[in-house]
């Protein structure tokens, strides 16, 4: 049997889901290498070496555990005593009824808790293929930017084709160029989330006219150059602007560029026709992005077409959107129940190559990986967590997907999700009940109730996974060891 203490397990790459997976790793008592080739190789559209470096939105979306799948997962990873969710809640900004983070404390903190773990050692260094044999037990976390010598390394391996889509990033604008004359201060229905005031996102109106002339704009737009890229799919979860503009000219409209729920503080008996929303970027306020820009214009198209929105005519951009590749596995054909490599015992996958989408969603199978691999190397079996919960139907998603088409028998058709209710079981027949004194119970309050009704069952079964995993000897919240001075 091997000595724990002399036999570490490796973790390859160091986002979200690699960081998570050292993380619980290490806090099971078990060393770990964590290797990033960051600090060594960059890639197309991270600006640093940090750990956890979030190149997209800086929201982690709904933190409503009540009755959002989201937030049902945020709640079972701070079960699970999750080193990214510790990161996220102690540099959130304020994002209405969302949690979002101050992007550069977060990763900050997630490298000084990783640096300052005695059982983790960071090499920077790439990892061009997969880990070597002699690594008995590994995790591939290297996420949507995988480099392609190592891509072409796990396509030798499985003998299946990777798939790949674009993922395209927001533009950050800075707050003192944008003209509160004209925009104002609401987060939609005056929504208070987490650390919020109901008046999170800066939101400029378009007149009906306005609007027309910038989706005119946008369809006309310069885009960069597909190259080897071309014929790659977008997910549907994080379409470009323009992409969306040309798929209909009322898109945006009943999209990002929604008025619903908003009111014109300078203007309030005229209602928007169409209104775009910027989101706190960073703790210090100076930063707001653009939500639900993400785009592949080219720079110089980008700043003209955006200084047309009102308010924003005199924007100065931290950052323009830009464009990069996103790889992941087939996962249902390639992995078993617990993220391990059908063809390779031994060797696990976590993070957004497993087909997964999101940041929560990524962190949530490093997790699982992490505990995985923690538990194999104490020559435990971990049961995973049950379908009910957020994480389990995630990892149900990624490791069962799904059964399609009568003439090819078999053959699963997986595209990349993120967490929501459609992935959980079916409530038990009878659970949802009509309260007393409601006449109608019907369509959007039934809907209400059973998502309520399900958010509970999978905290309850997630704290009923968690103590059965401790009784194991897997640890069943590992949160209350990360101090303040690790972060």
């Amino acid at each position: 049997m091997k000595d724990i203490a002399s036999s570490p397990i490796h973790v390859v790459g160091g986002g979200l889901a690699g960081s998570e997976a050292a993380w619980q790793i290490a806090q099971a008592g078990i060393p770990v290498i964590l290797h990033e080739m960051r600090g060594v190789r960059g890639t197309d559209a991270h600006k640093t070496d940090g750990l956890a470096e979030l190149v997209c939105s800086n929201s982690f979306r709904s933190d409503d555990a009540t009755s959002n799948a989201v937030g049902v997962i945020h709640a079972e990873m701070r079960l699970a005593g999750s080193l990214i969710m510790a990161c996220a809640d102690r540099y959130q900004v304020p994002a209405g009824g969302a949690l979002a983070v101050d992007r550069d404390g977060f990763s900050q903190a997630v490298t000084s808790a990783i640096d300052g773990h005695p059982l983790i050692t960071v090499l920077r260094e790439e990892i061009q293929g997969l880990p070597p044999n002699d690594w008995d037990l590994a995790i591939v976390a290297t996420g949507p930017l995988t480099s392609p010598s190592l891509a072409a390394a796990i396509q030798a391996e499985t003998g299946e084709d990777s798939l790949a889509f674009f993922d395209a990033i927001a533009p950050i604008v800075y707050r003192d160029s944008i003209d509160m004359d004209i925009c104002w201060y609401q987060s939609r229905y005056d929504k208070v989330g987490p650390g919020g005031t109901g008046k999170d996102y800066i939101n400029c109106p378009m007149d009906e006219a306005q609007y027309n002339a910038f989706i005119d704009a946008l369809v006309a737009g310069d885009t960069v150059g597909f190259k080897e890229w071309e014929g790659t799919p977008y997910f549907d979860g994080c379409l470009p602007i323009e992409v969306m503009a040309e798929r209909g000219r009322e898109t945006l409209r009943h999209g990002p560029m929604k008025p619903m729920g908003l009111t014109n503080a300078h203007n309030p008996t005229v209602k928007p026709y169409a209104v775009v929303q910027l989101r706190q970027d960073n703790a210090l306020g100076t930063l707001y992005n653009m939500v639900g820009f993400q785009t592949k214009l080219k720079y110089g198209t980008q700043a003209e077409i955006f200084r047309m929105i009102p308010g924003l005519e005199k924007a100065e951009f931290a950052r323009l959107g830009g464009l990069h590749r996103n790889t992941y596995i087939n996962s249902p054909m390639l992995l078993d129940g617990t993220l391990t490599l059908k063809s390779r015992p031994g060797l696990r996958f976590a993070g957004q190559i497993t087909g997964c989408e999101g940041y929560v969603e990524s962190a949530a199978i490093g997790l699982l990986a992490g505990r995985f691999a923690a538990a194999e190397r104490k020559g435990i079996v971990l049961a995973p967590p049950p379908a009910t919960t957020a994480l389990g139907s995630l990892l149900g998603h990624i490791t069962g997907g799904h059964l399609v088409s009568d003439d090819e028998p078999g053959k699963r058709s997986f595209q990349p999700m993120n967490i929501n209710f459609g992935l959980f079981p079916e409530l038990e027949p009878g659970a949802i009940t009509k309260p007393e004194g409601i006449k109608r119970f019907r369509g959007k309050d039934k809907a209400i109730m059973k998502k309520q009704l399900m958010a509970a069952r999978a905290l309850r079964d997630c704290a009923g996974w968690l103590e059965a995993a401790r009784s194991v000897g897997q640890p069943a919240s590992s949160a209350a060891l990360l101090s303040a001075d690790a972060m």
